[in-house]
Order: C-alpha cells, then structure tokens, then sequence
C-alpha cells in the first residue's frame, strides 16, 4: 500500500506494485516518512518549480525503514539493518556523475519528482548503496530527519562554513532551521536568523542562534532591516548568508546584508525568477553559490546525529499513522505552517 496523489487535494491509499528486487537492491520496510514543503506544493498545485505532476504519483521522500531483504550482490546490509534512504540516484555514467556531481545528473531519479514514485509507502525498492545504517543511538525518526537535513549541511559545504564563519540564515521554515543546526555544527561562531513569524523566530532562538530580527514582507524595508541585521551580528559583518526561502525580497536581503567578499547561498527556491542588485553585489565580489538538494551528506549528517553535535528531534512536531484519514489530516497540517516544522509519519 503507498499514499497516491491524483489530483489537488486527492490523496489516496492504495495498493503499489513494488519493483523487482534488482542484484544490487534492497527492499525496505518504511517506517518513518516525513513530508516536505515540496510535498505540499505538489498536493496543493500539482507541480514544484518545472516538475509537474501528470499522471497518479506515490508522494514522500524524506524516508528511513528496515531491510526486509537485499539483492543477490549486495553484502553491506542484511533484513533487520535500519537504514536511512537517500531518494535520488543519477545514472552514474554522465559527466556530471563521474565528476560526483550527482545531484546535477540530467537522468536523475527522485523519489516524488514527477514521473518517479515516492517513499510513502509500506514498502520500497531502492539501490543498497543509497541506504544508509543507522547506528543503535539514532531513530528512524532522526534516519528520515537526515533528508531535510542534507540540505543545510550541503549548503554549509558550498559555503564552506566554518569556526571563523559568522552566518546569516534567511528563513527560519524546516530548511532554515536544519541549516542553523548544521552550520552550528560546523563552528560558525555567530549565526543571526531572520523570518516574518514570531514563532519560528523563537524556536530559532532555543536552536542556538546568536541573534534573531523579525522582518517584514516589504521589499521597501530592506535598508533598515539590513541595518538591524548588522546590529545583531555585533558589528562584524556577515560572512556568509544561506537564502533559505528564495524571494526577490530575500535575496535582495541577502546580497545587501553580506559583507564585501562575503557569499550568498541560494537554497530556497521560492521564485523562478527574481529581480535583484546584482551589479553593486559584484563590485562588492559576492559570490552567488547555487544549491540544488545534495550530495555525499548521509554518512556526515548521521555522525552529526550519533555524536549529539545535531539534534533534529525537537523539528519533529507532529507525527501521524498510515491511515487515510491520518494521512490527510497530516498534509493539511503540514500545509498550514502555523506551528507546525516537521510532521512524521510512523508506519
């Protein structure tokens, strides 16, 4: 049985044809699935950027399970290993693949990135090599928590974050708090968080960072907002700046807010198109650094949760079982925000 999208607001629990178990694979157990804002977008408009979903699709993707079995080449895991699912592979045979770019493959498969199916599921076939083992001291809860969690530590990568890194996070939504937590983890020493809402401000707050601002929607607003950013860094100077919602107000913000020689990272995609001050952001040499979802995270992030440098579990603020009236109730909470992070199936 798997959780089928059909149309806006029509999810339905069906039966799901599993793969054939390949030499390579593995079949899981799901049981834990956590839903994502791109979930949310497909449910609500039927599409998340350019994907767009056109024929009945399982949804889910932020995934950890146990293994049921494997196939006849595989030798690192055996039924009974709990594993944390990586839900993208490339064709490991492009240019970008063989360089280990592998999240920029133009074959890439994703779990619930139209047409591929997703995760929410009772079960799934998946390569073994995109499985990772969870050690005894971290959850399913936290295997799947390293999905979203990829993300912020990958955009500290890009940025290359460090104990002499003061950082600024735009957003604090699922995405911008994982990217606190990771660069937390990674030394930054003073790391300011921004966002609209009150709320997810103050659970900032307790997530360790050093300074939060409120701000405002109007992109007339970003001098002064600026202005009290810099304050809030104690004036010296932001290094680094992860957009973790990707408006023309944000990045506006971010490029405004960075100092000379400093890098933006773009890791919000909430605009396909924005009109920002690119030129005084170059004469100032800001480094513009793409992110598109991650790759080589899962072993990092599961040290980072084994060790105790991160802890995701307080994300975690709704959990839900697998029935279908659950399952709706699950995405209209997650769709309302409100004070709402990360909702969590359990199988």
């Amino acid at each position: 049985m798997a959780v089928w999208l059909f149309d806006v607001n029509d999810l339905k629990i069906l039966p799901y044809k599993l793969l054939d178990l390949g030499p390579c694979d593995v079949r899981v157990r799901m049981k834990a699935v956590g839903i994502c804002e791109s979930d949310v977008h497909y449910l609500k408009i039927m599409s998340c950027r350019h994907y767009v979903v056109r024929e009945p699709m399982v949804i889910g993707h932020e995934c950890a399970g146990i293994i049921e079995d494997v196939g006849t080449e595989v030798t690192s895991l055996v039924p009974g290993d709990r594993v944390a699912l990586e839900p993208g592979h490339g064709c490991w045979r492009c240019d970008r693949c063989k360089e280990g770019l592998y999240n920029l493959c133009p074959e890439m498969k994703f779990f619930a990135t139209p047409p591929i199916h997703g995760s929410l599921a009772n079960q799934i076939v998946h390569p073994a090599d995109l499985c990772f083992k969870l050690p005894d001291n971290v959850s399913l809860e936290e295997g799947a928590m390293c999905e979203p969690l990829s993300v912020g530590v990958y955009a500290c990568r890009r940025a290359q974050v460090g104990p002499e890194t003061n950082v600024l996070v735009i957003g604090a939504g699922p995405i911008g708090l994982v990217s606190l937590l990771a660069a937390r983890a990674f030394g930054a020493p003073r790391i300011v968080v921004v966002d609209v809402d009150d709320y997810r401000l103050s659970v900032a707050k307790q997530f360790g960072a050093f300074d939060t601002v409120k701000v405002s929607s109007n992109i007339e607003d970003v001098k002064k907002e600026v202005e009290i950013v810099q304050k809030a860094m104690g004036g010296v100077g932001t290094d680094v700046t992860l957009d973790c919602v990707g408006f023309n107000k944000t990045m506006t913000t971010a490029l405004s807010a960075t100092r000379n020689g400093g890098k933006v990272c773009l890791v919000g995609m909430g605009h396909c198109g924005m009109t920002v001050p690119l030129t005084p952001a170059a004469s100032r040499e800001v480094d513009i650094l793409g992110v598109f979802r991650y790759k080589n995270t899962w072993p990092q992030c599961i040290e980072f949760l084994s060790s105790g440098k991160i802890d995701v579990k307080p994300l975690i603020t709704h959990r839900y079982g697998f029935s279908q009236k659950e399952v709706e109730e699950a995405f209209e909470t997650s769709a309302r925000g409100s004070n709402a992070i990360k909702v969590m199936f359990n199988l």
